[in-house]
């Protein structure tokens, strides 16, 4: 790295904070004193509350460095200790914390990724693909969790199986929806190659309930998204 690199990098300030919503995403633009526009995104949300809250959250890192991101993330999610983990704060956060990554690699002339210590792999899988199959529905469902239901979700999951084929991957995403008793009966119908991953079957934030949820499925978890 240069000196006037690292010089840039001591100097640098944010200036200021806007957040836009269009539609149904939501867009976080920071400024700096060194001309470096960062831009992040929220989606997902009300992006009229979560703008809102972005730039609520602006007094805690203007005149900050932007690239103590660590620092700055933490000083947000600490500020506001009656929301910090809920979705909605996590994904505004989130919207920032990009932000000040994109500041980060504008200012090194870099891809954000280097910055987080480069590509580990030459290839990753995509699941929002063209072959991709998607069973029943979407949105919102009611789900009392009855043992008909939960044979019902099963069942949806063996036609998937059946349709991809042993080659295929079958995904099951439970939104955060399902306490830990229905999972456990869930996880009963289960078998270790069944799905790919079972994704956020309980309420994101509570580690211990993770564990319980990890001790009792006989296939991978996918957490991290709320």
């Amino acid at each position: 790295m240069s000196n006037d690199h690292e010089d840039r990098a001591s100097r640098i300030r944010v200036t200021g904070l806007t957040a836009i919503p269009i539609g149904v995403k939501g867009y976080v633009k920071v400024e700096t004193n060194a001309g470096i526009t960062g831009w992040g995104e929220i989606n997902n949300m009300d992006t009229k509350v979560t703008c809102a809250l972005a730039e609520s959250l602006s007094e805690l890192i203007i005149g900050e460095n932007p690239t103590r991101t660590e620092h700055l993330w933490q000083r947000m999610f600490r500020a506001h200790r009656n929301i910090r983990n809920g979705g909605l704060m996590v994904h505004t956060i989130s919207a920032i914390d990009m932000a000040l990554w994109d500041i980060c690699g504008k200012l090194h002339g870099v891809p954000v990724y280097r910055l987080l210590g480069g590509p580990c792999r030459d290839k990753i899988w995509m699941y929002p693909s063209p072959k991709a199959i998607k069973t029943g529905p979407g949105g919102a469902q009611y789900f009392a969790g009855t043992p008909a239901e939960i044979e019902a979700i099963v069942q949806k999951i063996k036609d998937a199986r059946e349709k991809v084929g042993h080659d295929g991957a079958v995904m099951f995403d439970a939104h955060s929806c399902l306490p830990p008793p229905l999972v456990r009966q869930f996880a009963g119908y289960l078998k270790s190659d069944d799905l790919l991953f079972l994704e956020e079957a309980w309420v994101p934030g509570n580690i211990e309930n993770m564990k319980k949820v990890r001790e009792m499925v006989p296939v991978p978890l996918a957490t991290g998204e709320r």
